[in-house]
């Protein structure tokens, strides 16, 4: 089954080349720590996944390969060369607007690292709450902004670490921990929780990880680079 991606001329291909910039792919780490709470969520029975800006494809295919969740749908505006497809329900629409074509409604939503790359969060949040069934859950990862390492690009040289000008114009929404709390609140969603990776590259040392000089003992906020959001939508949700 395909979405329709609306034709919009310029504007279509100017976020065409933006979700290609970006490669679809994730660090190993925020995909790790996404699988953990994928897990959890299966030990809750729950059956049917979206991995939402699903790029290669390549958690939706360990989602299948684990045996997480009994179907997996992935959605992404662009078909990104060397896409997982097996055992893999693909879509394709443009994530910046409503997937009207889209009619399934699912119990877990995996969106890692889109909400930098879109326009509008609370608009998305409002359409994962949409998408998901009552009861159902969405977990959303994007570059933590609250790092020791963010702060000081922010102070030194006036923008996050990740929405520098080589990440434009894929990254183009940065967010704070206080910002995903209002936006998931603001859509409806409940329990409300945050994650962190705890894998986070040093100020101008980037091969380098607060982890690997503390033997793992600098986690959290300000130590990891990506940050999961964790909402659920009420059971009488509509």
């Amino acid at each position: 089954m395909k979405t329709r991606v609306p034709q919009d001329g310029i504007l279509l291909e100017n976020r065409q080349q933006a979700a290609l910039a970006s490669c679809g792919t994730s660090a190993r780490a925020i995909h790790d720590a996404i699988l953990v709470e994928a897990l959890r969520l299966h030990n809750l029975g729950l059956s049917l996944a979206l991995d939402y800006g699903a790029g290669t494809g390549e958690l939706a295919a360990k989602l299948v390969q684990e045996r997480l969740f009994e179907e997996v749908h992935a959605v992404d505006l662009v078909p990104y060369p060397g896409a997982s497809s097996d055992g893999i329900c693909w879509h394709f629409a443009d994530l910046n607007e409503p997937l009207n074509d889209l009619e399934t409604r699912f119990d877990v939503i995996f969106a890692v690292e889109v909400i930098e790359h879109l326009e509008n969060p609370r608009a998305l949040a409002r359409e994962w709450f949409r998408l998901l069934k009552p009861g159902g859950w969405i977990v959303c990862s994007t570059p933590n902004n609250e790092t020791w390492r963010s702060i000081a690009s922010l102070i030194f040289r006036g923008c996050y670490v990740a929405f520098g000008p080589l990440n434009y114009p894929a990254h183009i929404t940065p967010l704070l921990s206080v910002d995903l709390q209002r936006v998931f609140k603001e859509a409806g969603f409940e329990a409300i929780d945050f994650k962190y990776t705890n894998h986070g590259a040093l100020p101008c040392l980037t091969r380098r990880t607060w982890q690997s000089i503390s033997g793992g003992l600098l986690r959290g906020q300000r130590f990891s680079d990506n940050v999961i959001a964790i909402g659920r939508k009420p059971t009488n949700g509509e």
